[in-house]
């Protein structure tokens, strides 16, 4: 699925103005001035001077900053592995922030650093999280991820959760959920949502009814799938 994923460093200064959104891809955010306090889907923290945070995917997070503003480096990136970086600490952060800040410096000049500035996400990913060896990978069972989603789209009336799609897919709750973070970069209900309202869009494009669509897909009443639809900018 992210065979071609994109990347985006920049550096962003956050004034003391509360904001909220979620947006389609990962967000890390490093410190590298003042502090930014920031809420992900309820858990509030502070991300201070060689602080980070990994903010997932679909993702709901109110943020702002203290004082005199903060500055962090930021990338924004579709590339999955950084789906087991969402609930961790980095691996070394102190070699994060001084790679933080000298990724920082380089878009000062970007002319005489185009080679940091392209491996900069790579690096940052180990830095935060150390590639683990293959093998783990050769014994674990193979997710089918199209059939999956092939199954539960012909369910989406029904009330489907985490534990129906761990079922089919043979493994527990808990192994599913890693495994959706890991090779979809998602949780699990998340990638089952926007399923559900990608179908969702398309019963809509082809003229059925907000209701009729509602019913199909699974929302409790049509005002819940506008809603759903409105989040996501559709």
């Amino acid at each position: 699925m992210h065979a071609s994923a994109t990347h985006t460093l920049s550096l962003r200064d956050y004034g003391t103005s509360r904001r909220s959104h979620a947006h389609d891809h990962f967000q890390v955010l490093i410190g590298l001035d003042g502090v930014l306090d920031i809420e992900v889907e309820g858990r509030g923290t502070g991300i201070g001077v060689g602080q980070a945070q990994v903010v997932a995917p679909g993702d709901r997070h109110d943020f702002a900053a203290r004082g005199q503003g903060s500055v962090c480096l930021v990338l924004d990136t579709t590339h999955a592995p950084w789906a087991r970086c969402a609930e961790r600490a980095p691996a070394d952060a102190p070699r994060l922030h001084a790679l933080a800040r000298y990724l920082a410096h380089c878009m000062k000049q970007p002319q005489h650093a185009a080679l940091a500035l392209q491996h900069g996400p790579a690096l940052l990913l180990e830095a935060w999280s150390p590639v683990h060896s293959p093998l783990t990978d050769t014994r674990r069972r193979r997710i089918d991820w199209q059939a999956l989603t092939a199954w539960a789209g012909a369910r989406w009336h029904e009330p489907l959760g985490v534990a129906d799609l761990a079922e089919v897919a043979c493994l527990s709750p808990s192994q599913f959920a890693q495994r959706c973070r890991e090779e979809q970069g998602t949780s699990a209900m998340h990638w089952l949502r926007g399923l559900r309202l990608a179908h969702a869009r398309e019963l809509r494009l082809d003229g059925v009814s907000v209701a009729e669509t509602a019913r199909r897909t699974g929302y409790r009443s049509p005002s819940a799938l506008t809603a759903a639809l409105r989040r996501r900018g559709v």
